[in-house]
This record gives C-alpha cells, structure tokens and sequence, in this order.
C-alpha cells in the first residue's frame, strides 16, 4: 500500500518564475486532561453548601397538611406534592394554618479568611428572605453565617462566617481572558446531594438573558442544577471565573445551558458588599435604547447602527447636568467604545463615583464631546418628562402621508379622550391604519409624538413640516419620539410616501 504526502508549500510556475504558495495552519485544539481529578481535590473544600430557613406564611386556601419541604428539584417533592393534592381532592376537611419553616439550599465559595472570620460568595437569590443562614463544609462542619451585603441587581451577596480553624479560599480569576471552548468546571450543590463537580467548556459569552440591567453571563454546557446557584465556575488554572446562577431549561435540570456572572463583574461588587453592604455604582441618568439600521441612517450616522440612543434624561441629573439631550447617541463613555446599548450601564456603573469623564455623542450630523460629572446610583430612579415647546389649541386631525396615521394637538377633548396627563406636550395620535409602517413599528391611538428628526413638535404642521425636510434631504427613514404607556421611546418610520391613506 502506498501512502501519498503532499508539501505545506507549492511551486507554481509564472513564465520562468515560481513563487511559494504557503498554505494556511491548520487549527490544533488542546487536548482535554485526562483527569480533573487534581484540581477537584485541590478545589473542593473551598466551596460550601449554603443552607437557609425562613418562616412561611401558609396559604389560606389550602386543605390539608402541608407538603414536606424536600431540596429544590428533588424527586419526592412532586411526589409528595401530587398525594397531597390528591388527597384535597377528596374532600379532605379544611386545616387551620400555622406558619411553617421553610429550608432551601444552594451553593457558595470562601474567598478570604483571617482573624477568625471567612468570607463566602454566593447568589443574593439563594439567601434572599433567609431568617437563617448556615454553612455546611466539606466535612459536614456547619457554620452560622450573616450577611454582610446582597445586590439584586447582579444577583450577588457576600455572608460571614467565624472559625476558629484557617478555612481554605479561592481566588478570582480574569473572566476577560476565558475563551468560547475553553475547559471550565462547576462545583457545587445540586439538589442538595453536597459537593459535585461538573465539566465542560465555554459555550458562548456576553449573554443577556433578561434578568438584570448588567447581564453579561458566561454561558456553559458544564452541567448546573437547581442548588448549584452561588457556586464557583473555575477555570484550569484553579481560578474563579464566574458564579454560576441560572439554567434555561424545561424541566428544572441540566440540558446543558447554564449562565455564569463573569467574575470582573463579580470582583467590583463584592469589593463594595465588603466595604459597604451595599454595591454603589456609577450613575449618568438617562434612558436609552437599541440603535437600528434605521435609525442610524435617520440622524446620518456612518458605520452602521452603534451606540446607545438617549430616550430621556433626568431632570437635575448627571447627564442633565452634562448637557445630553433626547435623541443624542452615546459613541463612546470615558474612553470605552459603546459598540451597543447594554454596555452602556455597564460601564457607567463600573465608573468610581464623581469622577469626570468625556462624553461623545453624535448629534445633529456631527460628532460633538461632552464631560460628565458621574453620580451614585439611586435606589428609585426617576424618568424625566420630555418638555418640548408650546402648542397651538387647533383640534382638527392631520394625515401625515406615508406613516398610515393621522394626529391632533392636544386639546382638552384629546386629553380626555385618550386619558393624557396634564403635563402631556407635543402632538398626540389619533388614528393607526392597520399594516401601515406606524402599526408595524407599535405607533398605538393614544400615543404622543414628542419630537420629530430631534427636534420638538407641538402641532400637526410641525410635524409635517420635518418630515418633509426629512424627505427633501434624502433621508430614508424618520426619527420619531414617542411617549406612550411603556414610556419615551424612538420610533424610525419610512420616509418614503406610501400609496394608502389613513383611516377616516
């Protein structure tokens, strides 16, 4: 049998020249370790099981005794769940109900330990309500713990435990550097069974998966159940990366979908939990949204759609202050390009407090830099009221030809017609022609156009009048601000004139 072997390099011939013809690499992946035994030995003590009672007030409507409380997930939970119900069923007589305690168990990992005193990681969710909280460590030695701090917004929370014996810690790693196929593993708690290691590798990164205004999850297929939340994900160095948190799944287990909270956020917060209690984040002020193909080309933006579009400002705040304007799209935040809209309360927030920072915004055509006074967060933030000019008091409404829609200024009869505030300003809409470009893009009867191109409207001919310009100067699609029941939002509409009119 012969075996035939072609070069990485070939001649070929141009006249009486040859030239090389280097081919490219070929990948070579890592080969996976033949054993994560060692790193689990080294790693397992460190994480604990995290164990919380809470007292339940019973629901009134209930017969019957209540379901015994087993771990989240476990098997006899619906079991005894369906008896009982069946039970009820058959007309078992009505109980008096007591308060009961309530136990639910989840993952965590020690982070630092000196003076006695241990410090452990773990999700806000899994002590959240918790009356008590204990630690549980890999020799069964239980530890009462208290709560130093807990953020909801990023699902975090950092307990304290005291032990008289040195506890073995962890350290965080550098989430940036993890890589789509890197190896990870995942330690923890999985319906209560006590310590379990799972491996796999990184599925995908930066996902959004709705929870929180900072998601930013590391995705893995390393397997994750309920009771694996607070648990620590590692890389092979040994090295937190990420706290694992949620899955996406049908059934409540493991289909290979876990998300994990990349440890540089991590880092930041439970920095501030320490020092705080509480996570204190960087504050601009405004309310944004996604910027699209259209509305891009709508303001004339080159490069295509990027940056983060203000819907509203604050009154009195620090973009307020700073002279952002509705309709302005943020390019770029203290050096960090904002290649999208979610990175920008990112990087806010990661922003120390009163610091001054260069703001670059595109508006009206041009790129134009603005300096920032960054504030704190506030627990309640309040959405500014667009205010734009005065209005005239004609009620008579107005075809705008091409949206499929027909608008009115605001009069006493509108104002009571569509239940409009009486701080309600700019031209509101009366009519939305079904399957017209304003019904394709959620324009509602009701809804208030604030400003058209970026620029206020308080009349119908106003509005008519900037979509014409629009028009005249070649712009496909057209900017609209809209303050609906969800709030100030940009609506991009068609530019071109559609050949249907609106109703009435």
């Amino acid at each position: 049998m012969r075996f035939s072997f072609r070069p990485a390099v070939a001649l070929v011939a141009i006249g009486l020249m040859a030239a090389p013809v280097v081919l490219p690499a070929p990948v070579v992946a890592r080969s996976a370790p033949e054993s994560f035994a060692d790193l689990a030995e080294r790693l397992l003590p460190s994480v604990v099981n995290i164990q919380t009672t809470q007292t339940v007030q019973a629901r009134g409507d209930r017969q019957g005794p209540d379901v015994p409380q087993f771990p989240p997930g476990s098997p006899f939970e619906e079991f005894f769940r369906e008896f009982f119900d069946r039970q009820q069923r058959q007309g078992q007589p009505q109980q008096p109900q007591r308060p009961r305690r309530a136990q639910s168990l989840g993952s965590g990992f020690i982070i630092e330990y000196s003076n006695g005193e241990g410090y452990v990681v773990t999700n806000n969710h899994v002590i959240d309500g918790a009356d008590e909280v204990n630690v549980v460590l890999t020799d069964n030695t239980t530890l009462r713990a208290e709560i130093v701090g807990r953020d909801q917004r990023t699902d975090l929370a950092l307990i304290r435990v005291k032990s008289e014996r040195a506890l073995p810690t962890v350290r965080f790693g550098n989430s940036d550097t993890s890589r789509i196929g890197d190896w990870v593993v995942a330690i923890g708690n999985p319906f209560g069974l006590g310590g379990s290691v799972t491996a796999g590798i990184v599925s995908a990164r930066g996902r959004d998966i709705r929870i929180g205004p900072y998601d930013d999850f590391i995705q893995t297929d390393a397997a994750i159940n309920r009771g694996n939340s607070g648990g620590p994900l590692f890389n092979m160095a040994g090295e937190v990366v990420g706290i694992n948190t949620a899955i996406f799944s049908p059934t409540g287990g493991s289909i290979g979908i876990g998300f994990a909270i990349p440890s540089n956020i991590a880092t930041n917060v439970v920095t501030q939990l320490r020092e705080f209690g509480r996570a204190r984040r960087g504050w601009l002020g405004v309310r944004i949204q996604q910027v699209t193909d259209e509305i891009a080309e709508s303001v004339g933006l080159s490069g295509g759609p990027r940056g983060a579009l203000v819907a509203g400002v604050n009154e009195g705040g620090p973009a307020d202050r700073a002279r952002l304007q509705n309709g302005d799209i943020v390019l770029k935040f203290d050096g960090t390009d904002i290649r999208e809209m979610r990175t920008l309360p990112r990087v806010v927030a990661e922003t120390p407090i009163g610091k001054q920072v260069p703001v670059i915004v595109w508006r009206s055509g041009r790129e134009q830099t603005l300096t920032a006074t960054v504030g704190e967060l506030p627990e309640e933030t309040q959405q500014a009221a667009a205010t734009p000019g005065p209005q005239d008091r004609g009620g008579r409404p107005v075809e705008i030809a091409g949206f499929g829609l027909r608008v009115s200024s605001i009069t006493p009869e509108m104002r009571e017609r569509f239940s409009l505030s009486t701080e309600a300003k700019g031209v509101v809409v009366v009519e939305v022609l079904p399957n017209s470009p304003a019904a394709e893009r959620g324009v509602r009867p009701g809804d208030v156009i604030v400003e058209v191109q970026q620029e206020a409207v308080a009349t119908p001919a106003e509005v008519q009048e900037r979509v014409d310009r629009a028009r005249q100067a070649g712009r496909r699609n057209v900017l609209i601000l809209i303050e609906g029941q969800q709030g100030l939002r940009w609506v991009p509409l068609p530019a071109a004139p559609a050949t249907g009119r609106a109703p009435g």
